[in-house]
């Protein structure tokens, strides 16, 4: 597994989300934060996701997009969205083509066991799509406020 680092131009995608499709490349001219979850609708990954939700309109108003990607089926994400009431775009990634791009698909500890699985992880592209940061294997709790922090977003 390749992972990106800040300077590295984000791998650009097009994915189906509940909604229709997202496309990286049509988000140019604008900051995004992608954050990679593991599971719609599971206790850590609902605390991330309401988190990114609560904190969207300062981020917005600081000019960034919030994206979150999951392998979720879209109708699953479409279930998220409603539950919880997620106004950013939710991607599905079935086949983790995404996901291994941006080097977040690999193994992991769960519960002192190997597997592989989604490592969650969150990025910040620039307007040009350059990594500004990449957060690799963070924790859901808290993890929404230190991106705030490390963007200077009040």
């Amino acid at each position: 597994m390749t992972r990106l680092n800040p300077g590295d131009s984000a791998p650009l995608f097009t994915a189906a989300t509940d909604t229709g499709s997202f496309t990286l490349a049509e988000h140019r001219g604008h900051p995004v934060v992608l954050f990679f979850y593991p599971a719609a609708m599971t206790p850590g990954c609902t605390t991330e996701a309401c988190d990114f939700r609560d904190s969207l309109a300062p981020l917005r108003a600081a000019g960034y997009e919030v994206v979150g990607i999951s392998p979720d089926p879209v109708d699953v994400l479409a279930r998220f969205r409603a539950r919880d009431g997620l106004t950013y775009p939710l991607v599905s990634d079935p086949t983790r083509d995404v996901m291994r791009a941006y080097g977040v698909w690999g193994t992991k500890n769960l519960y002192g066991r190997e597997v592989e699985g989604v490592i969650r992880s969150t990025f910040v592209l620039d307007a040009h799509g350059v990594i500004t940061h990449a957060l690799y294997n963070v924790k859901a709790t808290g993890h929404v406020g230190r991106v705030r922090r490390l963007l200077g977003v009040g």
